[in-house]
């Protein structure tokens, strides 16, 4: 077959890269072409994304791609629930707000004034987050009704990209389903939510599949560019359905965790989970790849350990990631335990003084070090996967053999030894570019060269640099998950 060449470009919240995929009909070689920097801004109180800087650096990846030799497709993924607001020309209203942004305090409160809770869940079968879509428009409404009157259109990341692209405004299915505004079993907006929240339908787009060839770089960017108009694929927009695409899995029912600034843990099911277990749970339902359900909940992940070395580079202590995990494992185990989705570690700051706070208010020995700090997270999300481990095994009813742990979090043996001691079950670990594999995967499906996800699996599945992880000290670990569940109240 003719070798194709796909570009992807891959954003996190805290960095970016675009990064070219050849595919020569047995394996996809990775090479990344541009990396940059994604940094908020803070203005006048309100933070914000800097849309139009991380456009210039697609524009950048596009040139450096077509210096490398050229490419067949483009297409984007990012993180979910954040959006930008055009208006009937257009335009961007004003630069997307990051979910981090406290604009969404509250709001829990004044919608389920509006539509209860109970109704809310079974409509959407999403875990409430504060940081999700409906919330932040819910803030609009009450606090900046102006705004969602001038607005035409609402696109969340991926898909403002993909119009900046191309001009064409559409809402890819897997970032539709971050929003809490989709009826998840029709897989279609829910105007039962939209009408009771009070946000203006006009503004929502319809919904295309993933891995859609929504149009083709427009004429404006082929010209100040210099290249040809190829296709731009609607791939899974959001990273975490791109991750879940490259899970090596054998068999159908799997346990997986796409783990990097946050962790997504669970598994796949044919349609969403809805029900009185999964509610008291707070598990999410998300839509993925040929309308399948991610039936998952969000952890927060490797972001207590990036923002506690922030906090020491700060303190001109700079060490690198592995430093830290050499630091960790030369650690006593199980000295303290926090939950890591305690509200006080969503913000940046000081979080290794957040973590000895926790400790001294439930009463454990406090972390001093950074070692220490280090291995009391990493046991601490380990332990946190348990939890939702029985959590989705109890909904689902289904038994599972292994873990499969994919995304930039595989890099750490600690974590994935850890996490196969915690849960008593072997971790299968990589792909580490998982979320690329899956969006080049995406596209190439997109145009008939991969047939099908099992065929996107099992090439990805080749790769050589997978690794096994096999539990250890079960007896010592069952009575630290005991201790971790006394104390947290997980």
């Amino acid at each position: 077959m003719k070798e194709k060449r796909i570009l992807a470009f891959d954003f996190g919240a805290s960095s970016g890269r675009a990064m070219l995929g050849t595919y020569d009909g047995e394996r996809i070689a990775l090479t990344e072409i541009h990396r940059f920097s994604n940094d908020p801004v803070i203005l006048n109180g309100t933070m914000y994304w800097d849309i139009l800087r991380l456009f210039h650096e697609v524009k950048q990846g596009i040139l450096k791609a077509k210096r490398a030799g050229g490419f067949d497709s483009i297409g984007v993924d990012t993180w979910g629930v954040d959006f930008g607001l055009l208006d009937e020309d257009g335009r961007l209203l004003e630069n997307p707000v990051h979910y981090r942004d406290a604009r969404t305090a509250g709001m829990f409160e004044k919608a389920f004034e509006k539509l209860s809770k109970e109704e809310f869940y079974q409509i959407t079968g999403l875990q409430f987050m504060e940081i999700n879509t409906a919330f932040q428009l819910l803030s609009l409404a009450v606090n900046r009704p102006g705004l969602l009157e001038r607005a035409d259109t609402m696109l969340l990341t991926p898909d403002l990209f993909n119009y900046f692209l191309t001009g064409v405004k559409a809402a890819e299915y897997s970032i539709a389903s971050t929003t809490q505004l989709l009826d998840a079993k029709a897989g279609s907006w829910s105007y039962r939510v939209i009408d009771a929240l009070g946000f203006p339908r006009r503004i929502f787009k319809d919904i295309v599949p993933c891995g859609t060839k929504i149009g083709e770089l427009s004429p404006e960017i082929c010209e100040e560019l210099g290249v040809d108009p190829v296709p731009v694929v609607a791939v899974a927009g959001h990273d975490t359905q791109c991750a879940l695409v490259s899970v090596p899995a054998k068999t159908d029912d799997f346990i997986f965790i796409s783990c990097g600034t946050w962790s997504l843990f669970g598994t796949e099911l044919d349609a969403p989970l809805i029900g009185p277990k999964s509610e008291a749970y707070n598990i999410t339902n998300e839509g993925g790849y040929g309308r399948k359900a991610s039936f998952l909940k969000n952890i927060i992940g490797l972001w207590l350990i990036q923002e506690s070395r922030r906090q020491w580079i700060r303190e001109g202590r700079e060490y690198s990631f592995g430093e830290l995990e050499k630091l960790a494992a030369a650690e006593e185990p199980f000295l303290a335990f926090i939950d890591p989705d305690a509200p006080e570690f969503v913000p940046s700051g000081d979080v290794p003084e957040r973590i000895r706070e926790y400790c001294r208010r439930t009463g454990q020995r406090v972390p001093e070090t950074e070692g220490q700090i280090v291995r009391c997270i990493n046991e601490s999300l380990a332990m946190k996967y348990r939890v939702t481990l029985e959590q989705i095994a109890d909904c689902t009813g289904k038994s599972y053999e292994a873990i499969h742990m994919v995304g930039g979090g595989t890099q750490s043996g600690l974590l994935c030894s850890f996490t196969a001691s915690a849960c008593g079950m072997p971790v299968v670990a990589g792909p580490v570019e998982a979320t690329v594999l899956g969006n080049i995967a995406l596209q190439l499906m997109a145009d008939g060269t991969i047939p099908d996800l099992r065929s996107a699996r099992d090439m990805i599945a080749k790769d050589p640099d997978i690794r096994t992880y096999e539990p250890q000290d079960p007896d010592r670990w069952q009575e630290a998950y005991q201790e971790f569940r006394r104390i947290t109240g997980c």
